[in-house]
């Protein structure tokens, strides 16, 4: 309780400018956590629903089978489901129009699927950069507070006859106190930007290598309706 009431007096004796930029840290910070927490979820949930369908579309299911099921949920598709449902679908009205070229079906098939692989990887990456924004600037936001507090002790210091460590270690804590805020929110963010980096990685290689098996075996029957 000591140190928590010793903080607020500290923030209460900053200057206007201090107080501003512990604000804008301590929103940076709190932005960045809902954004970590929201993230978290979203790519575990991902990554689940990629091992699900992959489960599902190997399991030796008429494909056919398999899309009218996923075509019921068209408007809540995402991740392998969505590149399945958009290379699917493609291909189907591309073979019934020009069933006799199989290149131009598959041209157009796998163009399909490119594009829905890029829109889930982008809504994968939503917020990333904010992440990455806050872990490189809000250490030198706190610098910057802390250069501005002991500037602002140093000039009160000196309208002062005779100087004293207590007169000054109030101002230094308090210019301390934005470094401290600074790294309280880059650490975290960086961290998080790393391990999410990563994740958006390993699912876009996994969305790409589905893509491409999937595209091998609808090209194996448009080869086939050719003949």
């Amino acid at each position: 309780m000591t140190a928590d009431i010793s903080m607020f007096d500290l923030f209460l004796q900053a200057s206007l400018l201090v107080k501003l930029v512990m604000l804008i840290l301590l929103g940076m910070s709190i932005a960045s956590w809902a954004m970590i927490i929201k993230r978290s979820k979203v790519l575990s949930l991902a990554e689940k629903s990629a091992e699900k369908f992959e489960d599902k579309f190997w399991s030796g299911n008429d494909l056919s089978v398999l899309y009218q099921e996923v075509k019921k949920r068209k408007e809540t598709l995402e991740g392998t489901e969505e590149i399945f449902y958009a290379g699917f679908t493609e291909f189907a009205r591309l073979h019934k129009l020009h069933a006799s070229s199989p290149d131009y079906v598959m041209e157009g098939t796998g163009r399909s699927m490119r594009v829905a692989v890029s829109r889930e990887v982008d809504e994968l990456e939503t917020h990333l950069p904010f992440l990455a924004t806050v872990g490189s600037i809000s250490p030198y936001i706190g610098l910057f507070g802390t250069v501005w507090g002991i500037m602002h002790a140093f000039i009160a210091l000196g309208e002062v006859k005779q100087a004293t460590l207590a007169m000054v270690a109030p101002g230094i804590a308090e210019a301390l106190v934005a470094t401290a805020m600074g790294l309280f929110a880059a650490i975290p963010a960086v961290m998080a930007y790393n391990r999410f980096s990563s994740k958006v990685s390993k699912l876009e290689h996994n969305y790409a290598t589905f893509s491409e098996e999937f595209h091998s075996i609808l090209h194996r029957q448009a080869m086939a309706g050719k003949e």
